[in-house]
């Protein structure tokens, strides 16, 4: 028969736990099991005072940013919201129904305060997990990086010396501000007061590093400190110069033109024939292992060239997780001389490929000279020499030319060459690393390590962007971003770790752990 009204009274006491409302073999039951973030207060307890106000659990903090990344939302505002009405949330949390969770403001403070170092090292506690666990195998690093559109539209776009003498300006108004208005006697009420010792980081004077273990003079050490404060440290700051030079006389946009809502992001042309658009390169290096853990990751404006950053991000992996990797494998943009020399002369494979010069060129390509390195010429296709005429410092290449005269009455110099001066063939310093290279090519090795690229470390970049929004940052700043992809890596990695050490898919939050739990 049919049943009675359902009635509503929901305004009465009802005595329960909370710890009872949450099923066992929930995945946040599970990851609490399995993951311990008590090393995060020791990672964040340098950037609290000892006194004052006392702050929001920085393991609360990430248990936050995790939610995030499994449920795939996209707004702190919104985390909040979805976290203050789960329930499983809340035990995650260790917040029970009469407590309130952190406001969505104090999220961004606390990210600010921690810095990106702090997120960069909860990345490594992570990797450091997978490879406790035995995920890491490290004969074989994988290179990759793809393009993410900053949060920043074109209409932004502003004459970068305009942004620099606005600044100026406003630097020279706080300045005089500050010495008319101490800190020290702000008024009641204001920001500065309110937040009590939570917005302004702890400072620890900072400690010149220890003395390197060699024997050298005073103007040695000297010159080593010179030399080495000179260098630009790219993982570091994670750029190139702003003030570089241009490169062959090419004039960067970016020098030219700067995002008022993000100065550090940079124009890029998306791939297949996309429009221009604010943006930057996250780089990973993933393990050649069958877990595919992701040891590195760096975001970097647009504007560095997805091989620039190669051999900084190789040594930092190798050193940091005692790696003696066989093989290094990336796509045509990361074979340059440079990088491929560096490889080879470390013990490296580089299994990339080269640039296929023969089919950019109407002409005979370089391919069809034939050297001689006893006498140092070329042939060309007719039998006639091309010898070294000039050397390029700069390009690091050596140029040999044809005789004009013999060149000019050539019957194919149609197909050959439309200059008058003689056909010229350039040789690189390092052609000789290029062609050891280009051996691999024909060998197996080489051919399924081109394979598993493809389906190694686009399918990580494919899944960061389906399921944790990382086809657009919606952070703003060169740190920021670094922070937002560094935790979306560091998920990815815990996901492995998780399906790694037997987790069974008992429930998933928004189907995030879907992938890892179908490779599994």
């Amino acid at each position: 028969m049919l049943g009675p009204r359902k009635g509503r009274c929901l305004d009465r006491s009802v005595l329960v736990s909370l710890e009872a409302l949450v099923p066992r073999g929930h995945f946040y039951r599970d990851l609490e099991a399995k993951l311990d973030l008590g090393f995060v207060r020791e990672l964040a307890q340098d950037r609290y005072e000892a006194t004052g106000r006392p702050s929001i659990d920085p393991v609360v903090f990430f248990k936050l940013q995790l939610i995030m990344f499994f449920e795939g939302i996209r707004s702190e505002r919104r985390l909040i919201e979805v976290a203050r009405l789960n329930l499983a949330h809340r035990w995650y949390l260790g917040y029970h129904f009469d407590e309130p969770l952190p406001e969505h403001s104090s999220l961004t403070r606390i990210r600010d305060r921690l810095g990106v170092e702090i997120f960069h090292q909860f990345f490594e506690r992570i990797v450091a997990l997978c490879q406790a666990a035995g995920l890491v195998w490290g004969k074989e690093l994988l290179f990759d990086a793809t393009q993410v559109r900053a949060n920043a539209g074109l209409d932004s776009l502003v004459p970068r010396f305009y942004l620099r003498a606005k600044q100026h300006v406003e630097d020279l108004f706080v300045t005089g501000s500050a010495e008319a208005t101490p800190a020290d006697h702000e008024a009641p009420g204001s920001d500065h007061e309110r937040a009590g010792t939570l917005d302004a980081p702890r400072r620890e004077p900072e400690s010149a590093p220890g003395a390197l273990l060699w024997r050298s003079t005073a103007d040695e050490r000297a010159q080593l400190a010179a030399a080495n404060e000179a260098t630009w440290k790219l993982l570091e700051q994670r750029r190139l110069d702003p003030e570089r030079d241009a490169a062959h006389g090419y004039q960067r946009q970016s020098a030219l033109r700067v995002s008022r809502t993000d100065p550090d992001a940079a124009l890029m042309r998306l791939k297949g024939g996309g429009p221009m658009v604010l943006g930057y390169h996250d780089h990973y290096v993933v393990d050649g292992g069958k877990s595919r853990i992701i040891l590195e990751a760096l975001v970097t404006p647009a504007d560095v060239m997805e091989n620039t950053p190669m051999l900084d991000l190789l040594w930092r992996v190798c050193f940091r997780w005692q790696l003696r990797p066989k093989r290094a494998i990336g796509d045509t943009t990361y074979g340059t001389a440079d990088n491929i020399r560096v490889l080879e002369e470390a013990g490296i494979r580089a299994y990339v490929p080269l640039p296929n010069w023969d089919e950019r060129t109407p002409y005979f390509g370089p391919s069809t000279f034939a050297y001689d390195a006893e006498r140092d010429v070329y042939h060309c296709p007719q039998g006639q020499p091309l010898r070294r005429y000039r050397t390029d410092h700069t390009a690091e290449v050596h140029l040999y030319r044809a005789d004009a005269q013999t060149c000019n009455a050539c019957p194919v110099k149609g197909s050959c060459t439309a200059s008058d001066q003689g056909r010229t063939v350039t040789r690189s310093f390092h052609a000789a690393y290029l062609d050891r290279v280009r051996a691999y090519h024909a060998t197996p090795a080489y051919q399924k390590a081109m394979r598993k690229r493809a389906v190694w470390v686009e399918p990580l970049f494919g899944e960061a962007k389906d399921w944790h929004g990382l086809r657009r940052f919606r952070l703003r700043g060169l740190a920021k971003v670094n922070i937002e992809a560094l935790l979306v890596a560091a998920g990815q990695n815990l996901k492995h770790w998780l399906t790694a050490t037997r987790w069974k898919p008992h429930s998933t939050p928004g189907g995030s752990l879907a992938l890892a739990a179908a490779a599994s």
